[in-house]
This record gives C-alpha cells, structure tokens and sequence, in this order.
C-alpha cells in the first residue's frame, strides 16, 4: 500500500494574484488497522478547516474562524454531518465492487475521492476538479469540458462508460464545481480573511545529516503556502544536484519545505559561490542563507563540529518536530493517492449561488 505525504507546491518567482482553493478529500478504507474506515477533510487554501471520520460520526470545524459557517446556514454542522454518514456506506459499496473488478479478496483497500475549485481573487477566473482513486492510483476523473468521464486503468473504463450516459449527475457535477464550490470558497476566504491573507517570513536553516549527505536548506514556519525555494551558483538558479522538497503543512498552520544541494562535485574554495534563495507570494525580498560550513548544523553524534574546531549542539526538536510532521503526513496521505494530475480543469462560471456547502452526490463505480 502507498503511504502517500500531503503536498501542496505552488512554484513561483514572483508575487501574482492570489488564488484560493477548497479542496475535499474522502476515503473509505478496508482493514486498515487503527483507522477510520471513512475520513473526510476539507481545506481552505490548504489549511484544513473541516473534519469527519466514521469514529466520532460527527463533521467538526477544525479552525476557529469556521464557526461562522452558521452563519450562512443555522443547521451548517448538523447538514454536513448528515451527509457525510449517509455517504460513508457508499464507500464501503464501493470498495466491495472495486475489490471484484481487480480480483481481490481480502487485504487492506482505499477508496478515495477528490473534489474542489480554485478561484483567482484578481480574474475571478475559477477551475475545478472531481476524481476518484483506488489502492493509490487513479481511477476515474472528470473532464468539465467535455462532460465526461477518463479512465487511465481498464479497471476504470466500465464505470466511465457507465457514467457518461448518466447526464443528470454530470450537470449536477458540474453545477457543484462551478458555482457551488466557488461560493463557499468565497465565504470561507472571508471567514478566515485575518488568517488564509496573513504573511509570515519562516527560519532558514542549513542542515546535513552526514559529512557526505546533501546539505539541505531547511524553511519553516512560513505562510502562505504560496513558495519557492532553489539554490544558485554565482546569481544563477541551478537544477543539477539539486531535489526540491515538497511544501508540508505544520502544526500550527504554518508551511516548511525544504531544497537539497549534492556537494559531491562542490570544491571547497567554490563554496562562497552557492547560495540558498527562499522566495514567498507577496514578500518582495527574498531570503538568502549563503553556503558557510560554519552555519550547517548536523546530526552525527550529539554535538556537530565546525570547520573552525568549535562544536554547536545540534537542535533535537528540529528533528523530532519533523519526524512528528512526517507521521501526521503519512496519515493525512491516506487521503491522497498519487498527484499525477496537472492542477484544476478549467471551468466555466456563473452567478448562481447555493446553500449546499460540501456535499455532492457520490456515484458508485457499479
């Protein structure tokens, strides 16, 4: 089974119109130990704002500011938590039928769902998105053009087939996605406005697991999730020997990412020549940590020697805060399976608005 890590990674060089999203993750699971069998999560921006799980069988806002939800709907909570166990026997359908169609038996199974929209604050332009995955793949998506259904795997194609003749429910899909979802998103981002439009500069470290590992550029407690980090040499952004690290979420609903430098075919006396660039949407300055041995802290051994003999203890909860982070990750990864799709679909848009908010009718893949 695929432990898939929760990524959100917007590249960008310099500040643009900002673009919100509200994107909804469902899965329904099969034997998996210490788990749910149906989770859902809702993110605004990519900051979770929304949770429900089979155990507690109640939707719960999980940011301060969703409590004005009721706002625009006194029964907001209770709707939700409605639909949301009416749905989670879909899923359990669901994964019975897949598991025949790929002629399996017994073992741990994930059935997941992806849906939400994008809506560019300057353009108004809005995109959407609806896709379903099985055991970490895709298996079925939509396409808003053309109102029907693709299927990358053959186990996919009958369902496609199925669900293109179905007209009602792909207006209905289509209807969620571009004006539904774009009306929420727009009351959310107004919810929350003081904290998804705030901006906050992280801590930039230099780390190296080993004299002979990467030297990893390290950033976090940064916000929006809107970022780019790369390394240059001599003013120029370079792309060899260098991995890029995914944008993960922290505790606190900050961001941290982090970019990796291969040294093996760095010589000493060019080491003044690379340098760390960390860029975030809206900042003008960027941040820039220069390659210095003597600013890299390590983890071999309890304490790190530096080039000038001196020894700096090494930061342990750094260590420990990002382990925690990756094990909260691989959780929230149950929720997505493999980002293989290039963004949001374009989609078209109306002024219709409605008191629904993240419940849309999911079909079964008979």
């Amino acid at each position: 089974m695929k432990m898939l890590v929760f990524l959100a990674l917007l590249g960008l060089h310099s500040a643009a119109a900002v673009t919100h999203s509200l994107k909804y993750f469902y899965t329904g699971s099969s034997q998996v130990p210490n788990f749910p069998e149906f989770v859902v999560v809702g993110l605004v921006d990519e900051v979770e704002m929304f949770h429900y799980d089979s155990n507690k069988k109640e939707a719960e806002p999980k940011q301060d500011w969703m409590s004005r939800a009721t706002e625009d709907r006194a029964d907001y909570w209770e709707r939700e938590t409605g639909n949301l166990q009416a749905t989670h026997p879909t899923f359990k359908a669901s994964i019975d039928i897949l598991k025949n169609r790929f002629n399996q038996t017994g073992g741990i199974h994930l059935y997941q769902q992806m849906y939400g929209c994008e809506w560019d604050d300057e353009t108004g332009e809005v995109n959407g998105n609806f896709q379903f995955g099985y055991d970490g793949e895709d298996l079925v998506s939509f396409d808003l053009k053309t109102e029907t259904w693709i299927a990358p795997k053959q186990q996919g194609v009958i369902t496609k087939q199925k669900w293109d003749n179905n007209n009602a429910q792909n207006t209905q899909i289509k209807h969620y996605l571009t004006q539904i979802c774009r009306d929420w998103l727009k009351k959310y981002v107004n919810y929350g406005k003081s904290s998804l439009m705030r901006t906050e500069l992280p801590s930039v470290s230099l780390l190296q697991k080993t004299p002979s590992s990467p030297v990893s550029c390290h950033a976090t407690g940064f916000y929006p999730h809107r970022a780019m980090m790369f390394w240059r040499k001599d003013g120029e952004e370079l792309y060899e020997n260098v991995e890029r690290g995914e944008i993960l979420p922290n505790h606190d609903g900050s961001f941290q990412m982090s970019a990796d430098l291969n040294l093996s075919s760095v010589t000493p006396e060019d080491w003044r020549k690379y340098e760390c660039v960390f860029q975030l949407s809206g900042v003008k300055d960027d941040i820039i940590t220069k390659l210095d041995k003597r600013e890299i802290q390590t983890n071999w051994g309890k304490t790190g020697i530096r080039s000038d003999g001196s020894s700096s203890e090494f930061p342990v909860g750094v260590v420990i805060g990002v382990v925690l982070l990756l094990l909260v990750a691989a959780i929230v990864g149950y929720v997505l399976w493999k980002k293989n799709n290039n963004g949001f679909k374009p989609a078209n848009t109306s002024d219709t608005s409605s008191s629904s908010s993240s419940s849309v009718k999911v079909p079964v893949p008979n």
